[in-house]
């Protein structure tokens, strides 16, 4: 199937075409999108919440409807139902239970009353990947974790831009005592140690808070918008000797609307370059605090934290394995995208002046 590109510029679409004709890029793009989609639908493949139950003549759709307990589907208990019993329960009557691929949730014990130890893959009762020390599905974990690390990249990217664009522009549009007050700034903030802030917020956050995500992302913007504040300066420089920004300003166009209506959409094709890699440096980023034990609080799921799990038992090699393959496999598919998109918006083969 062709894709068909939106009403862009000439320029933009010639780009667009070019990045497509990459096929390692435009595959690692496609096989990235689709793992995209499957984690925000990740509760209807990996869940231990039923998809649909049906009982006494009524349908029940459990995974994003209402929490249902043992007495509802003629069982003697009062908390929510385990839908993997209730299966067995409902085996040879008229009712019957479906539930997702993968019927277990990532922070779920998966073997209640048993000892606490990794086992291997076992597909005759779904841990694909096995499970980990403390008896969780490891696939679930990933999953999951693959999500957060997405919702994390993704709010990483939208305020490290917002922060480094807003400012780098300011300061290579006005110049002067403005860009060096603000340069000097930038540099003292850069020398504090961004590790030892993480170690002493998660030593000052009460347990019962503990470090969550917006916690986190929040410490970790704090120190990674210095270097887009760099790169749009010098861009903001450049664009603003052009005749246009004259012109616009001859005419009495706001200060505002010629920073971010005519110098901006001028450098944002190239700001499309950094994106990929900005997305695999938040990943690698929030796996390795989880790694060190300064991430995601537990039983938050986190790739970092099972490499922690896996390193620390190699006598179950398929933690370690799982957690590191997936990492591998989606940082590589993100760089293969970045390298297609450095290549198709390069400068020297599609440039805005003639």
């Amino acid at each position: 199937m062709k894709l068909r590109l939106p009403h862009l510029n000439p320029l933009t679409r010639k780009k667009f075409r070019r990045f497509r004709q990459i096929r390692r890029g435009y595959v690692a793009f496609l096989i990235l999108s689709g793992l995209v989609v499957l984690s925000l639908v990740a509760e209807l493949l990996v869940n231990n919440r039923a998809l649909v139950v049906r009982y006494e003549g009524q349908w029940f759709f459990p995974t994003y409807g209402a929490i249902h307990t043992g007495r509802d589907f003629g069982l003697p208990y009062e908390y929510e139902v385990n839908y993997r019993d209730l299966k067995a329960a409902f085996a040879g009557t008229d009712h019957w239970v479906l539930l997702p691929p993968v019927p277990y949730n990532p922070i779920e014990n998966c073997y209640r009353g048993e000892t606490f130890r990794p086992r291997p893959p076992d597909w005759a009762k779904g841990h694909y990947l096995g499970t980990d020390q403390i008896n969780r599905d490891i696939l679930a974990r990933l999953l999951y974790g693959f999500r957060n690390a997405l919702i994390f990249s993704s709010c990483f990217i939208g305020l490290t831009y917002l922060i480094g664009i807003t400012l780098g522009c300011l300061m290579g549009y006005f110049g002067g005592w403005f860009d060096l007050l603000v340069q000097r700034l930038i540099e003292i903030w850069s020398n504090i140690p961004f590790l030892f802030v993480v170690i002493i917020v998660a030593s000052v956050i009460p347990t019962g808070i503990g470090m969550n995500l917006w916690i986190l992302l929040g410490i970790v913007v704090l120190f990674s918008w210095t270097s887009m504040t760099y790169y749009m300066r010098s861009a903001t420089y450049r664009e603003k000797a052009r005749d246009y920004v004259h012109a616009a300003q001859v005419l009495g166009a706001s200060t505002p609307r010629i920073i971010f209506l005519h110098i901006l959409p001028n450098t944002l094709s190239t700001l499309v370059t950094f994106i990929p890699f900005t997305v695999a440096g938040a990943i690698s980023a929030l796996t390795a605090l989880d790694f060190l034990g300064f991430g995601l609080p537990p039983p938050t799921p986190s790739w970092g934290e099972l490499l922690r799990q896996g390193t620390s038992n190699l006598s179950a090699p398929w933690i370690v394995a799982s957690a590191f393959s997936a990492l591998v496999i989606v940082l590589m598919l993100v760089t293969f995208i970045g390298e297609a998109i450095r290549e198709a918006f390069d400068p020297k083969k599609f440039t805005t002046y003639q």
